[in-house]
C-alpha cells in the first residue's frame, strides 16, 4: 500500500501571520516521520473568495477555477493537519471558508490541529473548528500541538519549538497515521 498522503494546511491567510512559520516547523518533523507522503498547502495560495458558488457544495457542481483546484487539492490527500490561530476567541474566516467550499472531499479523513496564539495557544479556535469537522464527517484526534506565546519562538521569521511541542507533534502523526490507514476503506466506498 502507498503512504497516505498528509496535507499540511497553513489555515491563515492575514499579511505578517505566523502560520508559514509554524506549518514549516511541523512539515520538517512529518518528513522526518516518513509515516506520510507530507505535501504543504497554504489557504493563501488559492485565494478563496467569501463562497462565490451559486451550488451547494455537496453538488460538486463547481463554477469556479479556484473552487476547482481547492476541490482537487482536498480531494488527493488521505489525511489533515490545519495549523491554525485563533482570531477573537475563535476559528478564522479564512480556515472556515476554505472549510465551507466543499463537502465530500473531507469526508472520512482524520484532521488534527497545530495551534497557536497568545494565552489560550489556539485552543478555543480548535475547539469551535472541530464542530465543523465533524459535521464534515472528518474525525478531528485528540492528540495536538498548542503554542502559546507563539512570538517568543520566532527567530528572524523561523519557528523554533521546545522538545515537549515536538513530543506533542510525534503523537499527533502517530494518531493520525493510524486513523487514515484504518479508515482507508470508508474513504474508498465513499469514492
Amino acid at each position: 500500500m502507498s503512504q497516505p498522503r498528509l496535507h499540511v494546511v497553513t489555515a491563515s491567510t492575514r499579511p505578517g501571520r505566523t502560520g508559514p512559520a509554524v506549518a514549516s516547523w511541523f512539515t520538517e518533523i512529518a518528513e522526518k516521520a516518513g509515516t506520510f507522503d507530507v505535501r504543504p498547502v497554504d489557504l493563501l495560495d488559492f485565494a478563496l473568495p467569501l463562497l462565490d458558488e451559486p451550488h451547494h457544495p455537496s453538488e460538486r457542481n463547481y463554477t469556479q477555477p479556484h473552487t476547482r483546484e481547492w476541490s482537487a487539492s482536498v480531494d488527493a490527500a488521505d489525511a489533515f493537519v490545519f495549523v491554525t490561530p485563533e482570531y477573537n476567541y475563535g476559528i478564522n474566516a479564512a480556515l472556515k471558508n476554505a472549510l465551507d467550499y466543499l463537502y465530500f472531499e473531507w469526508q472520512y479523513k482524520p484532521v488534527a490541529f497545530v495551534s497557536y496564539g497568545n494565552t489560550s495557544g489556539g485552543l478555543r479556535a480548535v475547539q469551535m473548528t472541530k464542530q465543523v469537522v465533524t459535521t464534515l464527517k472528518m474525525f478531528p484526534v485528540t492528540a495536538a500541538v498548542s503554542v502559546h506565546g507563539v512570538d517568543s519562538y520566532l527567530t528572524d521569521g523561523r519557528f523554533d519549538g521546545t522538545e515537549a511541542m515536538g513530543r506533542s507533534a510525534d503523537g499527533v502523526l502517530t494518531e493520525l497515521h493510524r486513523l487514515t490507514v484504518a479508515m482507508r476503506p470508508l474513504r474508498a466506498e465513499a469514492r
